[in-house]
């Protein structure tokens, strides 16, 4: 690994120069409360460079070879902090989503006999934390990985009971580490009271580069027999719709485009993917593999693996067109694809789903890695560990 030792992170509560190898920083920015953001740089010996803020945990670049060696990011991101702090509660561009990913009917639940309301930001539905009290928008504190455990950070954040409207002080860890052409993403939470919680990332992939167009050319496969069967709200219906024979048939691996506008019901009203897959192998001990897409023209690749029971697919479908990204573009619908590893939509409300209840004593923990390669290369599971909860 390349060793990179920072001068004056003591300074900043973080870990000593001796612990921070292989970890670089530099000033991202003031948000408009007055919060100091960095931007952390993550190195690996293959020469992978993954780059993240404090601000949301959200990863602004991740560069990786294409077929003929050229590096090039292949995350979609936003121009400046300004505009991650006046946007991204609308994009979501690769930050760490809490309380709850994904959607929960009419923003309400019952928790142990009583009813937990939340803030609707999404019609009548609660949205991924809400648009402004959410995770993606929390200045989180970092501390570098020691260098015995490899190149890496953990980020934390407490949530503060009520947050959200969530009950319960939830104190959460998200670690990224670079692997050998892998970024791993390891989560763990407790509450002191009972909650439920969904986390994931929220990055936006484009295998030619983050100002490659639409991503129709792209050639996706997903390890999954059945969709969950959702109204155009996005809210389950509490079916598991088999994939044979439809649009949402990826089994063996197809352009992202073929089927696009058959992708039925249009959540949202936009044409396009925004539905969630069962992974069939999911939660599970070890990450399984879940997806892979591939990009023709430049040979890249990249597998997930999760020990999430779905992998949720969106295509940027809402993308207005109008907001120029990070590397200079306009972004428009359908120039990116979210993988997001998670758990079941309004799971609170369906206790015939796998459960996101988390009590006291508990831990909650969940694995995904996103490896990439390119065409022809020899590409193995990697060990992790599972999406569990484990007693005190």
């Amino acid at each position: 690994m390349r060793i990179v030792v920072l001068a004056g992170l003591a300074a900043f509560g973080l870990a000593t120069p001796a612990e921070s190898a292989g970890v670089e920083m530099r000033s991202y920015g003031v948000t408009s409360k007055g919060e100091t953001v960095r931007e952390y740089s993550l190195t690996g010996s293959d020469g992978m460079v993954v780059r993240f803020l404090d601000y949301g945990g959200i990863v602004t670049a991740i560069e990786v070879p294409d077929g003929d060696g050229a590096r090039e990011n292949v995350v979609l991101g936003l121009p400046s902090l300004a505009d991650y702090e006046a946007k991204n509660s609308s994009y979501w561009f690769g930050g760490i989503v809490g309380r709850y990913a994904g959607r929960i009917a009419n923003a309400r639940f019952a928790l142990d006999g009583r009813e937990v309301r939340l803030t609707a930001n999404d019609g009548p539905n609660a949205l991924h934390g809400g648009f402004e009290d959410n995770f993606i928008t929390r200045v989180w504190r970092v501390e570098p990985l020691p260098t015995e455990q490899g190149v890496g950070a953990v980020l934390h954040y407490s949530s503060p009971d009520g947050e959200q409207g969530f009950p319960g002080r939830l104190d959460v860890a998200v670690t990224y580490r670079l692997l050998p052409g892998a970024l791993r993403i390891d989560y763990r939470a407790s509450a002191d009271s009972p909650t439920v919680l969904n986390l994931t990332n929220h990055s936006y992939f484009n295998l030619a580069g983050a100002g490659g167009g639409p991503v129709f050319d792209h050639r996706l496969q997903l390890f999954a027999d059945r969709i969950v069967d959702a109204t155009e709200a996005g809210i389950p219906t509490g079916a598991f719709t088999p994939v044979a024979g439809t649009a949402f048939d990826f089994r063996e691996p197809r352009p992202v485009g073929d089927c696009l506008a058959e992708a039925m019901p249009r959540i949202g009203g936009f044409c396009g993917y925004n539905h969630s897959w069962l992974v069939e192998a999911g939660d599970r001990p070890e990450p399984v593999l879940a997806g892979r897409l591939s990009e023709p023209q430049s040979g890249r690749t990249l597998e997930v693996l999760t020990t999430e029971p779905a992998l949720h697919v969106y295509v940027a479908n809402h993308f207005p067109g109008g907001d120029i990204g990070a590397a200079g573009v306009p972004l428009r619908p359908h120039h990116g694809i979210a993988l997001e590893t998670q758990h079941l939509p309004d799971s609170p409300n369906r206790p015939e789903f796998p459960s996101t209840l988390l009590r006291p004593g508990e831990t909650f923990r969940s694995t995904t890695i996103y490896r990439f390669g390119v065409e022809g290369q020899d590409e193995g599971s990697q060990p992790g560990s599972r999406r569990r909860v484990e007693g005190p």
